[in-house]
């Protein structure tokens, strides 16, 4: 008899299990398991109960759906910051912000006077195939108009993009003429880029060739492009590299693995991930890099985050590179996405990422304090933390180490090993205006507009700077700004004169000769940049 009843328990503690174990791994709602006469249910939640009785039981018919969705929103955003609910139709755009590719036009463009403007056509895409220019104006859609308060940055990218072999009819205003244009474009696949940027450094008084390679974000192609950058560099006579993550936001965290295991040592430490139900994962390298002698620079700021964090913080706790810059963002939460049925998605934080020093790359946050979260990089600046070193606060005042023993900071984000203030000697209230109203970019895209058929005799960025200085179009970028509302001050104008001209020089040749032309000369001058050359050639 009491082997029956062993045996009868033992059966029915595996048939718990089996239901208790499907439920769990698929996810399931929170909901109480009932059983009765031997079947298991899952009761509905109150949640599940309230929108039930909404439905079916309101005095008035309500749109279920809707208020769902923000119920969903709700619940998130209770969580940690970067927990997120995904609408159906939001989630294509999301998901294509690190894909290889999207279908599209294949322009890029920037809103100017309520007005969509081309500043590029991308090469061998179906605009540069159809006669779309440089310096066109879109002002019609399938044979709507298209221009306004109304048209933002979203709006367009959701116009354009579409499925692949889809048609979409523009109107466009062409400079020289006074007719509409009108083109029918068949959308195609139009690549994304990781990798900026690469060129040589050459400094001044030195043999030494350095690598420049400018990463934006981690996407599906991140570490293929890094790599050929490399490559590319090591061609020319490199033999030291900066990589500048300034402004990446992450992406992918296995593109910052593979970019990391280029130059570690076979069994270092990468990355490892662990959570109350995700058990601890580590990532070390295999050995095989095919850069582990150089020296090298990594350049991060305020804005450096997550698989930019990831990266940085190995080649830092491995003593393996030189960071410099400002201290990163602090994201250091792994987020799982989860789809539901009706093509929404939940990306669920399940996990910390930890670095090899043992620190936590997360910044601290309140849950359900999304507010505080986010300007917590302007308390940085009001603080003084982006100009001086002395101003930075630790929240973790635990001591890392890295694998030679120099002692690292926690508390969120990367340290950078050699700081870089922001230099605001020439910054005045002028250049702050005209600055961070755009007008500079403005500009650059006007003087562009009015003079593209003399600056396409410039095909390098040395010629067409050059030109440029001796153009001395100043009087007519203050002008310009005068016109938008902003009254010169001369003496602010004579301080800020060098700012005013490498930014709207930078921004004229990209236009011009694209990023292969702007980041070059963009950061001869960038006092970050200059920091790490001075560093990898004479060791200061």
């Amino acid at each position: 008899m009491k082997k029956y009843i062993y045996s009868s328990i033992v059966v029915l503690m595996l048939v718990l299990g089996f239901f208790i174990g499907n439920a769990v791994s698929n996810r399931a709602q929170a909901q109480k398991m009932i059983i009765n006469n031997g079947q298991v249910f899952l009761e509905p939640n109150k949640l599940d109960q309230l929108l039930l009785l909404l439905q079916k039981g309101y005095v008035e018919p309500i749109d279920i759906d809707s208020l769902t969705e923000e119920v969903m929103t709700e619940v998130v955003q209770k969580l940690d910051p970067h927990s997120a609910y995904i609408p159906k139709e939001d989630l294509e755009m999301v998901n294509s912000e690190l894909a290889a590719s999207f279908s599209g036009i294949g322009v890029q463009f920037h809103i100017e006077n309520d007005t969509v403007n081309i500043v590029s056509v991308v090469s061998g895409g179906p605009s540069e195939g159809i006669g779309v220019l440089a310096g066109d104006k879109i002002v019609e859609v399938d044979d709507s108009v298209f221009v306004g308060k109304k048209i933002n940055n979203e709006k367009v990218m959701h116009t354009l993009r579409g499925e692949k072999g889809t048609q979409v009819k523009l109107g466009i205003r062409r400079s020289g003429t006074d007719e509409t244009l009108h083109f029918t474009i068949t959308r195609g696949d139009i690549p994304t880029y990781s990798v900026d940027a690469k060129f040589i450094i050459q400094p001044e008084h030195s043999n030494r060739k350095i690598g420049f390679v400018r990463v934006n974000k981690f996407g599906e192609k991140t570490y293929t492009e890094f790599l050929s950058a490399l490559s590319y560099l090591r061609s020319q006579g490199a033999e030291s590299y900066i990589i500048d993550l300034r402004e990446n936001s992450g992406g992918f965290m296995q593109e910052a693995i593979s970019m990391a295991n280029e130059f570690l040592q076979d069994g270092d430490l990468i990355v490892y991930s662990e959570g109350r139900a995700y058990p601890r994962m580590e990532s070390r390298a295999n050995g095989s890099g095919r850069f582990k002698k150089e020296k090298i620079v990594v350049l991060i700021d305020n804005f450096s985050a997550s698989a930019s964090e990831i990266f940085a913080g190995a080649m830092q706790d491995n003593d393996r590179a030189t960071i410099i810059g400002r201290r990163s963002f602090g994201k250091g939460l792994v987020q799982q996405q989860i789809p539901f049925s009706d093509g929404s998605a939940l990306r669920l934080t399940v996990a910390r990422y930890y670095i090899p020093s043992g620190r936590c790359i997360q910044k601290p946050y309140q849950r359900g304090d999304q507010e505080d979260y986010q300007m917590e990089l302007l308390e940085r600046f009001n603080h003084g933390e982006l100009f001086s070193e002395d101003s930075i606060h630790f929240t973790d005042t635990t001591k890392y180490y890295t694998k030679q023993g120099r002692i690292v900071h926690g508390g969120g984000g990367i340290m950078p090993d050699i700081f870089v203030g922001r230099d605001t000697t020439l910054y005045t209230k002028y250049f702050n205006q005209v600055a961070n109203r755009a007008y500079t970019y403005q500009f650059a895209y006007h003087y562009v507009d009015q003079h593209r058929k003399e600056l396409t005799k410039y095909k390098t960025w040395q010629s067409l700077e050059q030109h440029l200085i001796k153009a001395d179009w100043l009087p007519e970028f203050i002008a310009f700004c005068k016109k938008k509302g902003v009254e010169p001050v001369e003496k602010d104008i004579n301080i800020s004169r060098p700012l005013i001209q490498r930014l709207v020089n930078a921004y004229i040749v990209r236009n011009m000769l694209g990023d292969e032309g702007f980041f070059p000369l963009f950061e001869r001058d960038d006092e970050i940049t200059k920091r790490a050359v001075r560093y990898l050639t004479e060791g200061k």
